[in-house]
């Protein structure tokens, strides 16, 4: 018998009544981590520091390290005030110690640079929004509330809110801005080829797993912008957001359909109390 978690009055950052537990309960969100992780990988230092640094590249490693990086986004987005702070300490311990490499400069610079934890945070946010926009699931001012309460999320991994796009029109400048630093490097070549063509399913994985990975990835890579499409030597046409727009909202009215899920219980509950707060507005 599954015995959920006692009710706690502790919501952490969000909460029932935010856009952030509404987007990240959708299971279509999958998309939106996957093609977080193929615009983050367009930064050079970035993907060569995750790729110098991190167990995904490691097939023998690669599952429990991304079931970590499942379970630190759940806490942050549905833990309570202390275990959010928990986790991000961990994090934050993490990425001071380590360094990456650039052959080009043949310097060593840190992980956790302000230049790239914004990027990181900026690639999955855009990515989780722009998912949850096309897909139905928000609204174009819900949008921008989602953007607004991520400031939350930045600061949990060491980041100055003041920093961090608080709207979709900063995101959009922020990306604007950023775009003559961005390409594809070797490293993003081998981990993309990964995701599209995944070798093998990671031992400890379910036997599902190659399928579904390459799956997401290659519906994650119609989801990108077009100049980053374009950066991966892929067309950037109208056709293909219109297709990838199409998709998604077919992945969310079949997700609508299906019972949810297995999940923790602080998810198990959140769905709960969203439900009740959206019950609970005005018609």
């Amino acid at each position: 018998m599954t015995v959920d978690a006692a009710p706690r009055t502790d919501h952490g950052l969000f909460g029932p009544r935010s856009v952030t537990w509404r987007v990240h309960l959708e299971p279509v969100l999958w998309v939106a981590g996957m093609r977080a992780l193929l615009l983050q990988s367009l930064h050079p230092h970035v993907m060569r520091g995750t790729f110098q640094n991190s167990a995904l590249f490691d097939p023998a490693k690669a599952w429990p390290r991304f079931q970590r990086t499942v379970e630190f986004v759940g806490t942050r987005t549905f833990g309570s005030l202390a275990e959010v702070e928990a986790a991000g300490a961990r994090v934050r311990r993490l990425h001071h110690r380590l360094r990456g490499f650039d052959p080009e400069t043949g310097r060593r610079f840190p992980i956790d640079a302000p230049e790239g934890l914004l990027w990181v945070h900026c690639g999955e946010i855009d990515s989780y929004v722009d998912v949850a926009r096309r897909a139905g699931i928000v609204s174009a001012a819900e949008a921008d509330e989602y953007v607004a309460e991520s400031v939350r999320a930045a600061a949990v991994v060491g980041l100055d809110p003041a920093v961090v796009p608080a709207s979709r029109a900063e995101l959009a400048a922020y990306f604007t801005r950023m775009r003559p630093r961005l390409r594809v490097t070797d490293e993003a070549r081998i981990a993309v080829g990964g995701l599209l063509a995944p070798p093998a399913a990671p031992p400890d994985a379910p036997a599902w797993t190659r399928a579904a990975i390459s799956a997401t990835a290659t519906a994650a890579l119609a989801t990108l912008p077009r100049w980053a499409r374009r950066l991966y030597g892929l067309p950037g046409l109208p056709t293909t957001d219109l297709a990838a727009s199409a998709l998604l909202v077919g992945l969310r009215r079949a997700t609508d359909l299906l019972p949810d899920p297995p999940a923790p219980p602080e998810v198990r509950e959140a769905r709960r109390l969203v439900r009740l707060a959206r019950a609970e507005e005005p018609v």
